[in-house]
Order: C-alpha cells, then sequence, then structure tokens
C-alpha cells in the first residue's frame, strides 16, 4: 500500500504561482513513475505531467512551458511547480504512483486561478 498526500493548493490570481508537493509514504525509489492529473468540474481527469524513476518526463501540452515536475528521492516527495497560471488550470490536482501492477491516488488539492 501506497499512501499519498498533496499540499500546496489554494487560490491565486492569474499569472501566479504554486507549488504543489505529493508525499509518499514508502521510498519513491520502488515506485515505477508518479504523476499529476486534474479535474475540472464536470470535466474528466487528465493527465497534467508524469515522471519516471529514471527520471523521464511527460507534460500535457496545455502545460508545456509553464509546469514543472520534479522528485525528490530523499524526501520520498514529488513537487509540480506551476508558473503562468491561467484560470484554465482551476481544478482539483491529484498525485498518483504506480508501483508494479498497482496504481495508487491521493486524495487530491483544490487550484483555483482567478482571472
Amino acid at each position: 500500500q501506497v499512501l499519498l498526500v498533496e499540499s500546496g493548493g489554494g487560490l491565486v490570481q492569474a499569472g501566479g504561482s504554486l507549488r504543489l508537493s505529493c508525499a509518499a509514504s514508502v521510498s519513491i525509489n520502488s515506485i515505477n513513475a508518479m504523476g499529476w492529473y486534474r479535474q475540472a468540474p464536470g470535466k474528466q481527469r487528465e493527465l497534467v505531467a508524469t515522471i519516471t524513476r529514471g527520471g523521464i518526463i511527460n507534460y500535457a501540452d496545455s502545460v508545456k512551458g509553464r509546469f514543472t515536475i520534479s522528485r525528490d528521492n530523499a524526501k520520498n516527495t514529488m513537487f509540480l511547480q506551476m508558473n503562468s497560471l491561467k484560470p484554465e488550470d482551476t481544478a482539483v490536482y491529484y498525485c498518483n504512483a504506480q508501483r508494479a501492477w498497482d496504481l495508487f491516488w491521493g486524495q487530491g488539492t483544490q487550484v483555483t486561478v482567478s482571472s
């Protein structure tokens, strides 16, 4: 079992920045890949960014150049630095972790960007 706890969400004006954190209950060296997803009201959950244990990173086109995903193995934590935020980035942001055949999700953190 992997417990994931997100933090760092909040209310920010358009153009502002937020840094999300996802703390894992296990060593993230044991996790194949971690990622950030988001779900806006009335919409399906969508990929934001992923990072593998080997450091391969993937971003959704909508966030490329604005968001940066990273992980700190010593702290068992993954981050999402979000810059130049737009109102359309408003959503609940979830982190997930894939270990072997299992997929785990955090409880989510709300990000609201005002225009």
